[in-house]
């Protein structure tokens, strides 16, 4: 059974889904790739699912600027590929970025890096599995599901941690 919840942030209203076992999603409302329905499962209160409560402490620090990292048992569905692009995409550290092709040289010999950019696009776990620090080959800001705006404030939320702008992973 799945279950799903609202919590405000800085960036506005984001859903979090919960197996209740393991957190399934993270979604700015609105945003391109927002599951169906059934995906989300019944809505509750976060205080009525353990997962989604930490979730939800979790990234209310991370936003404080209080957690770099994120200590939550993770289940997203995804197709093989997908699951090796998001667990490429959890390897990069806070405060740095890399690019579609670095993370398509790390999932497997010939993947192309248009490829691993539809699977960064469709991570269903955002900020958790922080696909917002994959930027293009020449460093320019590319597509994010919750939106370019988005994606550039949590990367300046990062950079105070960065020695210098843009460090790469």
């Amino acid at each position: 059974m799945t279950y799903h919840a609202h919590t405000l942030t800085p960036l506005g209203e984001m859903i979090l889904a919960s197996n209740g076992q393991a957190l399934t999603g993270a979604w700015f409302s609105g945003q391109a790739h927002f599951p169906r329905q059934e995906v989300l499962g019944h809505r509750i209160e976060i205080s009525d699912c353990e997962i989604l409560t930490e979730a939800q402490a979790q990234l209310l620090e991370y936003f404080e600027g209080q957690r770099t990292s994120f200590d939550l048992p993770l289940a997203p569905e995804g197709t093989d590929f997908q699951l090796a692009v998001w667990a490429a995409l959890q390897d990069i550290p806070y405060g740095y970025t890399s690019s579609y092709g670095a993370i398509s040289k790390l999932v497997g010999p010939g993947a192309p890096a248009q490829a691993v950019g539809q699977a960064v696009g469709h991570n269903k776990i955002s900020i958790f599995i922080p696909c917002h620090r994959v930027l293009s080959v020449d460093g320019k800001l590319t597509g994010y599901a919750g939106g370019l705006e988005h994606k550039q404030y949590l990367l300046a939320l990062e950079a105070p941690s960065a020695q210098e702008s843009g460090r790469l992973f």
